[in-house]
């Protein structure tokens, strides 16, 4: 255990965290997202929901700013505007992180695989709710 560190942060995924670069992506996805088991940048966080990985991870983790677009989801039911209870979930954890409304971009579903497959690390949660996976692009820390 540490001290400020949500203990749902496993090792793994403290390292990958870590090892991100400015503007990589990190997904955090469903339980029924089509992963590769063997793939080496997948961490399991079983039994967590998505929004609260997203929340437990935007805690150490800095948004990027500098973009207009910095977190995805995908689109539910070919419907851009729809927003499920999960899309709310997420902004809400969002919004409490970064202490402002960070729009969550709908993305379409063959884009988002592929924005998926060419993240840095790929986070599988137990979230059981449809369309439940984000993208999030890392940002920098300046100096003080």
């Amino acid at each position: 255990m540490l001290k400020l560190i949500d203990p749902i942060l496993s090792p793994e995924l403290l390292y990958a965290l870590r090892s991100m670069g400015h503007r990589h992506d990190i997904a955090i996805v469903d339980a029924n997202f089509p992963c590769d088991a063997g793939d080496e940048r997948l961490i399991r966080l079983d039994g967590v929901s998505g929004p609260r990985a997203l929340e437990a991870i935007l805690e150490i983790f800095p948004l990027e700013e500098q973009e207009p677009q910095v977190a995805w989801r995908m689109i539910a039911e070919g419907d851009p505007a729809k927003i499920l209870a999960v899309f709310e979930d997420y902004s809400a954890g969002l919004e409490k992180t970064q202490a402002k409304a960070v729009e969550l971009s709908a993305v379409e579903p063959d884009e988002f695989k592929d924005r998926v497959r060419a993240a840095h690390t790929v986070v599988v949660t137990g979230e059981r709710r449809f369309y439940g996976s984000v993208i999030l692009r890392k940002g920098v820390i300046p100096p003080q």
